[in-house]
């Protein structure tokens, strides 16, 4: 494509000639070949203008910079917001993917992962081809790619949009993260459908104060034609208030649009009716926990928006199972206590997730957490408030540390367990997680959580091998050895 017509409708100051042919577009340096339009990002910690000469001298055809650089030989395109352009641009280039395709944005602290999977089964449900971008990984169809973060930068983002337009997904549902809205990553995409699932205390490390989170968040409404929103949540009319089109309330405490009757949670399943369209549903997900009965609605909001149908609904949920790392039920090899694995990493689905278990718990509930370095630090206290609250044990141990020491991440923890619920502290996860199999009592249910999914351990900037799935069945091969001998 022609630089002038990537660029077109974009405000720009093109230093050189604009009827050049681009052949890709990238953010990176080390991955630019020729003829690439090279974008210089200001970054938190780099500045891509750094590394212009790098991109040229890889056969950068053309920069997009917001100050011009002397002495290189590209075209140089100049902006006022690098991050904007670099979105319309994307957008321009792959030819607006989710123009053509059913596009639906899920945003929240907690529930974004589990309400996607259950819109794709819904869909799936009514024989349409799904494609999937979230935390966990991104799919099209059955089919799965890696991700590196929830929401892809705007470049990347286009680039999946378009494989997923090209290989006949009939509809696109995505994670939609408070970094990516502030940082202009799905600029330019209309979703035919906005989800708000809830907002607690996450982050605070990048958005400052609560105001830039919720006003982050609420970027996606603009961007939506249909909102559908958690009125039980205290951040709903901040949602709501963004809103433009047409609104879907749901809701489990207040008067809402989807409001469940003779909802019912066993330790197996959730279940509940629904009135919708005029239809009354008989719904039942086999994934316990209230947090369930609200990321169910939340996709019931999205189907009946995009006319989908009761019966596909029904079967949908139905065929539900635990998402990887969401209240995932380990294998224990018939011993006579349970493990849960868990991403539950912010106060609010620590909490939610602990009474859920302790819904059904019949022994002990002995949980297993820490919190991630370099990240909200104000969160610390109240998470060990709440486990200490909500657990009969807790070990207190690392998560990803990253650049902090984890003991003093451990400390920030201690300071909220002020409680009488006995703790320890063991900084070394996997021996964290060994103590709390080799010491579990009859019917304890042991409760893992922050790490879910994951599997690494971040320290020191390195990503060590950590998948708790993993760590669990090796402890238990080991116990089993030394039962052995």
């Amino acid at each position: 494509m022609r630089l002038k017509d990537i660029l077109a409708g974009i405000e720009c100051d093109i230093k050189g000639n604009a009827d050049i042919e681009i052949n890709d577009l990238k953010y990176d340096s080390r991955q630019v070949h020729a003829g690439d339009l090279f974008f210089c990002i200001s970054g938190f910690e780099q500045d891509g203008h750094k590394y212009a000469p790098d991109a040229v001298k890889n056969g950068a055809a053309a920069l997009l910079v917001t100050r011009e650089i002397a002495g290189l030989n590209a075209v140089q395109v100049l902006v006022k917001n690098d991050r904007q352009a670099m979105a319309a641009a994307a957008v321009r280039f792959f030819g607006n993917p989710a123009a053509s395709i059913k596009t639906v944005g899920v945003t929240g602290t907690n529930g974004k992962t589990t309400t996607t999977y259950m819109v794709k089964s819904i869909a799936e449900a009514a024989g349409m081809k799904v494609g999937l971008i979230g935390t966990i990984c991104n799919m099209i169809g059955e089919g799965t790619l890696p991700t590196e973060r929830t929401t892809p930068e705007s470049v990347d983002l286009q680039r999946l949009l378009a494989r997923m337009r090209d290989e006949g997904c009939d509809l696109i549902v995505m994670e939609v993260s408070s970094h990516s809205l502030y940082l202009r990553r799905v600029e330019g995409i209309r979703f035919d459908v906005g989800i708000f699932t809830n907002l607690s205390q996450d982050h605070m490390d990048f958005h400052k104060t609560w105001q830039n989170y919720v006003d982050a968040k609420r970027i996606l409404f603009n961007q939506s034609d249909t909102a559908v929103i958690n009125v039980d949540d205290d951040a709903a009319s901040d949602m709501i208030s963004a809103a433009k089109n047409e609104l879907i309330y749901f809701g489990v405490l207040n008067n809402a649009d989807i409001k469940p009757e003779n909802l019912k949670l066993t330790a197996q399943e959730t279940s509940f009716s629904v009135k919708i369209n005029a239809m009354k549903l008989n719904v039942c997900i086999p994934i316990p926990g209230m947090f369930t009965a609200y990321n169910a609605l939340g996709a019931i909001g999205a189907a009946a928006a995009l006319g989908l149908g009761g019966d596909e609904i029904t079967k949908g949920l139905a065929g539900m199972r635990a998402v990887p790392g969401r209240f995932e039920l380990l294998d224990t090899r018939k011993g006579d206590y349970s493990i849960i694995l868990d991403y539950a990493h912010s106060p609010d689905s620590l909490e939610s997730t602990l009474k859920t278990i302790r819904e059904f718990a019949e022994g002990r509930i002995v949980t297993v957490f820490g919190c991630g370095g370099n990240r909200d630090r104000v969160k610390r206290p109240i998470m060990g408030r709440i486990a200490g609250e909500y657990s009969d044990f807790v070990i207190v141990t690392s998560d990803n540390p990253r650049f902090e020491e984890p003991m003093d991440i451990i400390a920030g923890i201690k300071e909220g367990m002020t409680g009488d619920t006995p703790y320890i502290c063991i900084e070394n996860r996997r021996e964290a997680i060994a103590y709390a199999i080799k010491n579990a009592q009859r019917k304890d249910i042991i409760f893992l959580a922050g790490k879910g999914h994951e599997t690494y351990q971040e320290i020191r900037g390195k990503k060590y091998d950590f998948d708790e799935k993993v760590v669990v069945q090796r402890i238990l091969d080991e116990l089993q050895e030394g039962a052995e001998k």
